[in-house]
């Protein structure tokens, strides 16, 4: 047994952590994740010219849609009341760049709620575009800050 997983409990048996004497803090989250993709599927994902419409505003949508039911995805996270979801799609060289901002009160961290929310927005645009290429790549999903909390503000070097 790896001495300091939350998760585990003194057999090594897997465990929801119990947060009841955590005070609720406001905690943010701040996650990213890139669709590597050839120049002319980023330029018909860009004009709105693909057979499914605007896959911007639809992965987009997907994403907080997602992060809502992140508890019901990943087995030992706990339901949280989100008072935020910002999910964003951004056409940069290569591909699309999908980040998440999740915001909540309460007693622990929304890192998993985006890291959801661009992981399902990432499905969602390869499920989109993929009559136009099946070769894209969903790359690079990693949490960029997290703040709130008693572990405190944290960025990614």
């Amino acid at each position: 047994m790896k001495i300091g997983l939350t998760h585990l409990d003194a057999e090594g048996r897997a465990r929801m952590v119990d947060v009841s004497d955590k005070p609720a803090t406001a905690r943010e989250a701040l996650a990213e994740g890139f669709v590597r993709m050839a120049p002319a599927t980023l330029a018909l994902a860009v004009t709105g010219q693909g057979k499914k419409g605007d896959v911007f505003a639809v992965a987009e949508l997907a994403g907080v849609m997602a992060a809502k039911r992140t508890s019901d995805l990943i087995p030992l996270c706990h339901p949280l009341a989100l008072s935020k979801v910002e999910v964003t799609v951004s056409a940069v060289e290569g591909g699309l760049a999908v980040t998440a901002r999740v915001r909540t009160t309460g007693p622990t961290g929304v890192e998993m709620e985006a890291l959801t929310a661009v992981s399902v927005a990432c499905l969602t645009l390869y499920d989109m575009l993929k009559a136009a290429d099946r070769g894209m790549i969903i790359e690079s999903v990693r949490v960029l800050a997290k703040s709130g909390g008693a572990s405190g503000d944290w960025r990614a070097a």
